[in-house]
């Protein structure tokens, strides 16, 4: 197994990128980190992005991505013997990890192989399914409209994001929700959108723009204001937005453990792709 190091994502797309976007909805994050990366090499914090290539006999058969202080973000990978190079050279980088994202698969391989080479302990943190979708189908009307986020809402959307961080993400978002909301404001390919019912009643974001798509992501309405439609209606017209506007696909994480969010986006258009887990190492 032969590895890489490009030094930064223009590098890291030259090696990688059929294997990239020959499954372009499993990669989306990855692509789309680098679409960011290109452009703002500090984008994701002060520390260098690490990029790792794996070959076998002259071809690419897995890759990874981490932007310190976040996960190690794997790519996927058939062969388990990259899955192993990968582990050891992240070791080598990093003596800790706070975990990996990657296939499901993929990331348990991953996981197991840290647990031994390290001592510790690996618990699986979030189980998702990924979703793309190439159409939309309108969901039932409901009150209100989508509008773009402005510097009025900026209490709502902290609140709110950290709201989502600690249902969604078991309060284990790698950054705080201010920053998180500066940093999405500050790239150009990405924003936020809100429902408004007579007030803001969800949120919705978009980011990571692929060759052929985007990724729809956080989206959020508050307990007391949940099931009316309000975020089936906000996805679905924030998804034919960014299809209108020339994307040929948008993609979705969901908790495999949550029915309601798995069925309601699949009502307006979005299918199944493949299970993508967080592992954390303690």
């Amino acid at each position: 197994m032969e590895l890489e190091r490009p030094t930064d994502a223009a590098d890291f797309l030259a090696a990688a990128g059929e294997l990239l976007t020959g499954r372009e909805a499993e990669h989306n994050v990855i692509l789309g980190l680098c679409s960011r990366l290109r452009e703002s090499p500090d984008a994701y914090g002060d520390e260098n992005p690490y990029f790792l290539v794996a070959s076998h006999r002259g071809r690419v058969v897995a890759a990874a991505l981490r932007t310190p202080p976040h996960s190690l973000l794997l790519s996927e990978s058939e062969d388990e013997r990259a899955t192993e190079a990968i582990c050891a050279a992240a070791l080598e980088a990093f003596p800790a990890l706070p975990g990996v994202v990657g296939p499901a698969a993929v990331a348990k391989r991953f996981a197991d192989a840290w647990s031994a080479r390290t001592g510790a302990r690996a618990r699986l943190a979030i189980a998702q399914r990924l979703y793309r979708a190439d159409a939309v189908t309108a969901p039932p009307r409901v009150p209100g409209v989508l509008r773009p986020y402005t510097a009025a809402d900026e209490e709502t959307a902290v609140r709110w994001l950290d709201a989502f961080a600690a249902e969604a993400l078991g309060g284990e978002a790698a950054e705080d929700a201010r920053e998180f909301l500066k940093r999405r404001l500050e790239d150009p390919d990405a924003g936020l959108v809100l429902w408004e019912d007579e007030r803001p009643v969800s949120l919705a974001g978009y980011a990571g723009p692929t060759p052929s798509g985007i990724r729809v992501a956080p989206v959020y309405t508050p307990p007391e204001l949940r099931r009316r439609g309000y975020a089936t209606a906000l996805v679905a017209e924030l998804t034919q937005m960014l299809l209108s506007g020339g994307r040929r696909f948008c993609f979705l994480f969901t908790d495999r453990g949550n029915p309601t969010s798995n069925s309601i986006y699949q009502q307006v258009g979005y299918e199944p792709v493949a299970d993508v887990d967080l592992w954390r190492f303690g």
